[in-house]
């Protein structure tokens, strides 16, 4: 191709700059890397707005909470003392997709942020199998302008203190607030405000004031478990907050609301943490392929080249394991996506052992496009950890036996070793080895009311006991009655502890 225009010269951009640049990028992102997006909405911020995106989880717009105030200031003081940087781009899984960029930034950093956010980061979004499931792009922006006038609401009827006990409760039980299995529960703006309207319309037809005349004083628990009251309440369920808004004696109908809001925001952010070594992976490949295609064109110039490396090569950088608890996700995820397009056109013998369905079959991107749209991290890393970004990063595996005073390294750099390493290292981003397994076994509402839930733990890991006593707090104000958490070992049934929490109106 022969050399075009330059899209800007030095470090100063406006508007016509952002356009050209914008319209280049999209060339070799759908022409050249067959990328599939959502719509593009590019929006310039400046740091302050930039802070105010942190505070709501890099979303455009939220309900009123004071944690958000907490999380700005923290964020707002270390910036300005210097401690840490800003990002330069903050992207919405929306449709459209937004993508914030500093007003602070570079000509080049401009391109690279679009190249990065709006098509690397849009292209996942889209087309990854975990987001397509889970959530839904096209309703999360007016699901949230939804929450935010129901809960502004809530407070001038009901007053901000009983919005924010609510919401405390319902935040820290976020966590045991998704469903993980058989599939998605959609945002559905116009469903949500026809069950907001139902729900006030027979509030106003009907009182019932049965549950808050009981006596306080408990009743003696019925005679053992149930399976047919089991059966009936589709016990044992995963989703706490589902079970809660669902079954909880006491909740008023707008209290139901707002943890509906609370968990359907949760599940939307459930897809996140699972690919976050792919998702940054795949944006850093693209910008990177993006920005060296638009040099080799000659439509950026060597320092901007320069300055797009150099960029890149910071966000990349894997501290030594002396600095670090783990793989900087974008590290990682930008060498194994390098290495599966080494693979594909120029593979080693070792590589065609490893991997003889991609070794040498000329389609990097192709391949890089199925892996984008058909694997999670866990098994990513599974399927394509290789030999070669294993000794890149110096992998190797200790056993930390706390029967023995020293640890020992039990894989190495051999064959067997690769595969343990591989093997271990995926086991890392399964969240079921992450995310404690509670579930509510079992409650009595003809009887006591106690709720009954149950953490099955393997070895080594127990609930630290002063959260779980804090969190199971939360869980007893919702649920309005005793709750009862059991940690059951996995492998002997054998009950490990016991944590109870009675409502704070008791």
């Amino acid at each position: 191709m022969a050399d075009m225009p330059l899209l800007y010269s030095g470090t100063d951009w406006d508007f016509h700059v952002i356009q050209r640049s914008y319209d280049a990028i999209e060339r070799i992102a759908c022409e050249e890397l067959g990328l599939e997006v959502y719509p593009n909405r590019i929006e310039i911020i400046t740091a302050e707005q930039m802070l105010d995106v942190y505070t709501a989880h890099g979303m455009p717009l939220s309900y009123r909470h004071w944690s958000y105030g907490k999380r700005f200031l923290q964020h707002s003081s270390s910036y300005r003392r210097g401690y840490t940087s800003l990002a330069y781009e903050v992207v919405i899984n929306s449709d459209p997709c937004i993508s914030y960029l500093m007003e602070e930034n570079t000509a080049t950093m401009q391109a690279l942020v679009i190249a990065h956010a709006a098509f690397g980061h849009n292209h996942f979004f889209r087309n990854n199998h975990l987001f397509r499931q889970w959530t839904d792009a096209s309703a999360i922006l007016g699901y949230l302008e939804f929450a935010r006038s129901y809960v502004a609401g809530c407070e001038d009827r009901h007053g901000a203190a009983a919005v924010e006990r609510v919401l405390d409760a319902a935040h820290a039980l976020s966590r045991h607030g998704v469903h993980r299995h058989g599939g998605a529960r959609s945002l559905n703006l116009k469903t949500d405000q026809k069950r907001e309207r139902e729900r006030r319309d027979y509030d106003e037809q009907v009182f019932d004031d049965l549950w808050r005349t009981l006596p306080v004083t408990r009743q003696a628990p019925a005679a053992g478990p149930s399976g047919e009251r089991r059966r009936r309440l589709g016990l044992p369920e995963e989703n706490l907050l589902y079970f809660i808004e669902k079954t909880a004696p006491r909740l008023q109908s707008w209290e139901r609301e707002i943890i509906r809001i609370v968990r359907l925001i949760a599940q939307y952010f459930y897809p996140q943490p699972q690919a976050k070594v792919m998702n940054e992976g795949c944006a850093t490949w693209v910008h990177n392929r993006i920005m060296t295609r638009l040099h080799e064109t000659g439509q950026i110039d060597d320092a901007s080249f320069l300055e797009m490396m150099h960029s890149t090569s910071n966000v990349i950088m894997q501290p030594g394991f002396e600095h670090t608890s783990g793989f900087n996700p974008y590290a990682l995820g930008f060498a194994m996506m390098s290495d599966i397009e080494r693979v594909c056109t120029q593979p080693t013998a070792e590589d065609r052992s490893w991997f003889p369905d991609i070794a040498g079959n000329g389609d990097p991107i192709g391949t890089l496009r199925h892996a984008w749209a058909n694997f999670r991290d866990e098994s990513f890393v599974l399927q394509f950890l290789s030999p070669a970004v294993m000794r890149q990063f110096r992998m190797f595996r200790l056993l930390d036996d706390t029967a023995e005073k020293t640890l020992l390294v039990d894989a190495i750099h051999d064959d067997e070793g690769y595969r343990a390493i591989r093997r271990s290292l995926a086991q890392s981003y399964d969240p079921a080895e992450s995310d404690a397994d509670v579930q509510v076994v079992d409650v009595d509402l003809e009887g006591d009311r106690r709720l009954m839930l149950q953490h099955r733990c393997r070895p080594g890991q127990r609930l630290a006991q002063h959260d779980a006593e804090q969190t199971l707090r939360y869980a007893a104000a919702l649920w309005g009655y005793d709750v009862t958490l059991q940690e059951v070992d996995t492998d002997t049934e054998a009950v490990l502890a016991t944590y109870t929490a009675k409502p704070s109106s008791s």
